[in-house]
């Protein structure tokens, strides 16, 4: 009976880490509102300036899915607007997109957007 219990303990004191060390993960990861109260709009490629940023944080960018879209780019398509072949597009108004470490460029797609500053790079460590 003692074997029993001692086996049980054992579990729960594994179950116990087990979901502090998944928490510990989750404390430390940010979650950012692209572009602040106004959202993922024009005029928004300022934006990341002063914030840093740390692979795993959240990105959530806000908008109207009938105006705009998300795009993952490359640095070559956040330079010159487009998209690349098989760029990831995010089109739900209220994408949450987790960020890897090094370089993250977003753009908007719809014509004219990005070219009117609709675009963020995001350099997370």
């Amino acid at each position: 009976m003692v074997k029993g219990r001692g086996s049980a303990m054992a579990v729960a004191v594994t179950a116990m880490l087990c979901m502090m060390l998944l928490h510990f993960d989750m404390a430390h990861a940010a979650t950012y509102s692209v572009g602040g109260p106004g959202g993922w709009t024009f005029n928004v490629s300022g934006w990341p300036k002063g914030k840093s940023f740390k692979a795993g944080d959240i990105l959530v960018f806000n908008y109207s899915p009938a105006a705009h879209n998300v795009v993952a780019v490359n640095r070559a398509g956040y330079s010159s607007c487009s998209s690349p072949r098989g760029a990831k597009v995010y089109t739900s108004g209220k994408d949450q997109i987790k960020l890897v470490k090094g370089q993250n460029f977003f753009i908007c797609s719809f014509t004219g957007h990005c070219q009117s500053g609709m675009k963020i790079a995001v350099n997370a460590v």
